[in-house]
Parts: structure tokens; sequence; C-alpha cells
């Protein structure tokens, strides 16, 4: 899945390039009012080595988006992190 359509958005998963790096990222854009796309970072504190591995995150992280707001800002279940890190034994 690269695309996910809302009612008032279409969102799209993608990378983009950072010198040698990668950085997953979302891409929010009006459906049917004019209107310009907006970018999330997705795991804004990693970079990838390979284009692949980043679009692979982003994909991830489209999925994971339960809702988007009234400006199109993706909504994320409560303690979403984006990460596949284990969070730290409580």
């Amino acid at each position: 899945m690269t695309e996910r359509l809302f009612d008032d958005y279409s969102v799209r998963a993608t990378a983009i390039a950072e010198g040698s790096r990668y950085s997953a990222c979302l891409v929010v854009t009006p459906r049917a009012r004019h209107g310009f796309p907006v970018y999330f970072a997705v795991c804004e504190n990693r970079s990838f080595r390979e284009q692949a591995l980043a679009e692979a995150a982003a994909e991830k992280t489209l999925g994971a988006i339960e809702s988007l707001e009234e400006d199109g800002t993706p909504v994320f279940p409560e303690g979403y992190t984006g990460f596949d890190d284990e969070p730290p034994a409580a």
C-alpha cells in the first residue's frame, strides 16, 4: 500500500533523499479542493541508507493511520511511535 484515500485527502508513502541517506515521509494532498501537499516525516530521528527501507517504513506508518484531522494531519493510535523498537519495560 503506497496510498490511502480519505474523505478530503489522499495520503502517499514515500522516501526523500537527503544527501546519501533517505527519510521516510507521508505526503497529504487535498483531493477535491485547492491546496498544497503537506509532508510529514516518519521516524524523524532516523534515516535510512537504502531507499527501499525508507519506503517500507513510510508504508508501514501509512497503514497505521486511524484518521485525519480536519487540516489533514494524520492521527495515530495512542503511543504509536513508528519504530519497531521494543517499548521500555515498566
